[in-house]
């Protein structure tokens, strides 16, 4: 992994004016990855995105944690379901 692709927490947790207790909560919940490198921690940037997500759920809407795992789990399985949708037309046009 490279060094370059990693933006420290403590950097998110200015640009964004959250509290690092919000960071972690989001860790611990798995809502996002966390990686430790020489005693600081770091989230890669293709899970800024991700984050900005949970970021405006929380902060625009209020949603609470408890509610942004909802979140998270059900378009999860909304992906998941086009993901199936998509192979099952696609097995269906070999047969038309």
């Amino acid at each position: 992994m490279n060094l370059e692709d990693l933006i420290p927490t403590d950097e998110i947790c200015a640009r964004y004016k959250v509290k690092r207790t919000f960071v972690s909560s989001l860790y611990e919940s798995g809502l996002i990855e966390i990686i430790t490198v020489e005693e600081t921690e770091y989230v890669h940037c293709d899970e800024i995105s991700e984050f900005e997500r949970l970021w405006r759920l929380h902060y625009d809407l209020d949603i609470n944690l408890e509610g942004l795992e909802a979140i998270q789990h059900l378009l999860r399985q909304v992906k998941k379901l086009q993901k199936q949708n998509l192979e099952l037309k696609n097995r269906l046009g070999l047969y038309e």
